[in-house]
Formats: C-alpha cells, structure tokens, sequence
C-alpha cells in the first residue's frame, strides 16, 4: 500500500534538487502535491511529469520570504484537494560566503529571510490547516552546518540553519499533543545543480575534496534524502518528533 495514500502535501523549493526529487517521490506513494519555487517553467515540467506518472499536483510559484506566498498555498492545498497534512519547508539559500567583516547586513538579512523566517512564515500558515485535519507532518530542510560542524565563511547560513532546529524543538512540543510531528532533515553533500561541485569552474579536485568528507567518502543523491524525508512524512516515523535527523554520510563524524 502507498505509504501517503489520500495525503495532501507541500513541498517548497520543488523545482529541482532534494525539492524536486522528493515532489516525485510522494507523488509515486500518492500525495496530491502544491509544489513551489520562484521558477515557473520548471514547476510546469515537474507537475506535467508527476501527471504523467498517474498523480496530481499544484504548482504555485513565488518568493518563499513573502508571507502571501505561504498563505497562498494552504489555500491551494485546501481549496484544490481539501486540507494539508505535509508541509516539506525546503526551500533555501546558501548566500554570500566570505569573512565575517565583508558581509553585509543586507546580504545577512537575504539569507535570514529566506532560509529562517519563511520557515516560521509557512509553520504559521500550514499548522492551522493540519489541526482541521487533526493533526500532520511539518518537515524542515536544516544543515550539519551550524549544528555538528562550523564551516568558515558562512556564518549567516549557519544561523539560519542552526535556527531552524531551535524553531523546530519548539513547535514540537507546542504541536505535539494536536497531533503535528516537527522534525528536520540534515543532508551532507548532495548531488544537485546548487552544490558547489556543480558551480561553474568546479573542479575534479573540488568533488574529491567534497567527497572526502563524508565516512561514506561519496555524496548523496537527491532521491537518497528525499527517502529520509518520506519517512518523516509518513506513519512510520508516527513516534518520532523534534529530530534533527541526519541523513549525511557520515560528514558529521568523518575524521579521516
């Protein structure tokens, strides 16, 4: 039996990556979707593939920091397919790298917003439509940075990622008795268009050095996080909550 027969969900940051692998994936288990990000064109290729392969789907494009955005999709997913009762707040940035002196408040601010604030903008948005439900599945994508590991130079993704944790240990115990599981995902390296193994001018030498480390000494593929992220939405995690779940090779005891 599909693990999310009959379950509406919403996966943000669902045109490519880890957002789009995991739209895929629920789709296949049979959630109707409401999938965002700012790229309508490839929102368009993703729900015309996920139709093709027999499921339904929303796309809503938009900036995940406007808090209209947020609102406007629990209105899809409740007007389109009748509630919500997964929400994947995976949308994120990794912004300005560089010595605490060279960034600036405004290069600060666009990676708070987007990676921390528009976390809190969806939950305040998605909880109330998953109690009507009688209860559901928050999922948040954080980072081993800023919580088993500090990386130089980016100190305002790791604040925003550390953040998310803490938001997501709170609403756990505020969530947990109407029912909602809170709980977030912590990939290592991951194969998508965003790394910056993939970033113009990477090198051979680059992806080696990303590689090595993780225990694994590879890094994962989108669909490989996307699986840990089904758990999560699923019964099978039904007595996990306020997890900062790590799903990432090992990079976060690799010492060799």
């Amino acid at each position: 039996m599909k693990s999310l027969l009959n379950k509406v969900a919403i996966v943000t940051g669902a045109s490519s990556g880890i957002g789009r692998a995991t739209s895929l994936l629920m789709a296949s288990e049979g959630a109707r979707l409401v999938v965002s990000a700012r790229r309508r064109e490839e929102l368009d290729a993703l729900v015309s593939e996920i139709e093709r392969l027999g499921g339904q789907a929303q796309a809503v494009a938009g900036d995940i920091g406007d808090e209209e955005l947020a609102r406007r999709l629990v209105d899809v997913a409740v007007t389109e397919f009748g509630g919500l009762d997964i929400a994947f707040n995976n949308a994120g940035m990794v912004g300005k790298i560089g010595a605490i002196g060279d960034i600036g408040l405004d290069d600060w601010h666009e990676v708070l917003d987007t990676n921390l604030t528009s976390a809190f903008l969806g939950a305040k948005h998605q909880v109330p439509a998953m109690i009507e439900r009688g209860g559901g599945s928050l999922i948040f994508t954080s980072s081993f940075v800023g919580h088993t590991a500090g990386m130089p130079e980016m100190a305002a993704y790791a604040a925003s990622k550390a953040g998310q944790i803490g938001l997501v240990k709170a609403l756990a115990t505020e969530l947990g008795s109407k029912g909602i599981r809170v709980n977030a995902v912590l990939p290592g390296g991951t194969d998508t268009p965003a790394s910056i193994t993939n970033a113009p001018g990477a090198t051979p030498q680059v992806l080696a050095f990303v590689e090595g480390l993780h225990a694994l000494k590879r890094m994962a593929t989108p669909e490989e996080i996307a699986q840990a992220v089904l758990f999560l939405a699923s019964s099978a995690s039904s007595f996990v909550t306020g997890t900062a779940m790590q799903v990432d090779g090992g990079v976060s005891v690799n010492r060799t």
